[in-house]
């Protein structure tokens, strides 16, 4: 494979969270969802995405804050890259109430130095995204000043796969399995557009065993999951003793042989793949994150995302299962992980 240089920019900031870009306050949570709390989790599984197909990647914009887009344009440039993807969330009216406009677009600049090239990298991202999920398209379209779209000296598309006023597609915003769908249909678009052929998330024939010494894209892509989940370390493509101590504190965590040696186990619990262990009341692994995101994106209050099942989670539990016809037992084993797991969903708009 030829070596690809991929960045992934996300729009907006979460420390603080960007002025006015929100979703209307969520009903039963009482709170807006913010823009980046989709593009920045998003952009960071596309990264992932391309590490695992092999590709060299570079995080735009690595911090919370809103960075501008001159000092973003200017990071771009200096990095010589084979392509940039960007994400952010649409949005139609005041924002402050839901409508009906709904669906999928993607975007590139007539302006930008190739611009051909970069029509064709927005339609091939659209087109994947069209067929991995279940969003109704509005097609790929040219926008001026746009800075990371015309201002950049690679090809460069822009991906806005919901409206934060559609009430069914804000709370896609917080499923981390549409973050992770939008993410992975990029990274393919990205394959089809390369002509390179895409390695799936979920066939865990295409992971290494990784242990102490390792060193490459998959060193990358296990200390950009293992920092998702709470590790401080640094994402420097080396399996050095920083990224042991914290493998084998993820194993100890979620119940499995701490050795630290990163098999197939180990990375499926990193990637939270089925099949989904029962959780109950004082479980605490990275399935009752996984979980907990679920049910807040499903309008279930349950109070911080921590990975820990305490009372408030089992009610949003509770209150779920007797929803959706399940066993109100507060124990999430199959069917309620079938139930849960869907794609979208969850309560409806009072």
């Amino acid at each position: 494979m030829a070596t690809y240089y991929i960045g992934g920019n996300d729009e907006h900031g979460q420390n603080p969270f960007t002025a006015g870009k929100r979703t209307p306050v969520m009903p039963y949570l009482n709170v807006p969802f913010y823009e980046n709390q989709f593009n920045r989790p998003t952009k960071i599984k596309f990264l992932e995405a391309c590490l695992r197909n092999n590709f060299a990647v570079f995080d735009v914009k690595p911090e919370l804050t809103d960075t501008s887009v001159s000092t973003r344009v200017r990071r771009i440039n200096a990095q010589n890259l084979t392509l940039l993807v960007t994400f952010g969330y649409n949005a139609f009216g005041s924002g402050n109430s839901f409508n009906s406009a709904r669906g999928i677009s993607a975007f590139y600049s007539s302006r930008n130095p190739q611009p051909a090239r970069s029509r064709a990298l927005a339609e091939e991202i659209y087109e994947q995204l069209l067929v991995g999920t279940a969003q109704n398209g509005r097609g790929v379209s040219s926008l001026v000043d746009v800075g990371v779209l015309e201002s950049v000296n690679c090809p460069s598309a822009l991906v806005e796969p919901g409206y934060m006023t559609n009430f069914d597609e804000a709370k896609l915003m917080l499923d981390p399995d549409y973050q992770t769908e939008v993410a992975e249909e990029s990274c393919r678009g990205v394959c089809e557009y390369l002509g390179e052929r895409y390695l799936a998330r979920n066939d865990l024939n295409n992971y290494p065993t990784l242990r102490n010494g390792a060193t490459g894209n998959f060193a990358y892509l296990l200390q950009y999951i293992l920092n998702q989940n709470g590790y401080n370390i640094a994402v420097d493509g080396i399996f050095g003793a920083n990224t042991l101590r914290a493998v084998t504190e993820f194993q100890t965590v979620n119940g499995l042989s701490a050795d630290g040696v990163v098999g197939s186990e180990t990375w499926r619990t990193l990637l939270t793949l089925p099949p989904r262990p029962t959780v109950r009341q004082g479980s605490r692994n990275v399935y009752v994150r996984y979980l907990q995101q679920k049910l807040t994106s499903k309008l279930y209050p349950l109070g911080n995302i921590d990975g820990i099942f305490g009372n408030a989670t089992r009610e949003a539990v509770v209150a779920f299962q007797r929803e959706n016809g399940l066993d109100a037992d507060g124990i999430v084993g199959p069917l309620t992980w079938q139930a849960v797991s869907v794609v979208g969903g969850g309560r409806p708009l009072p």
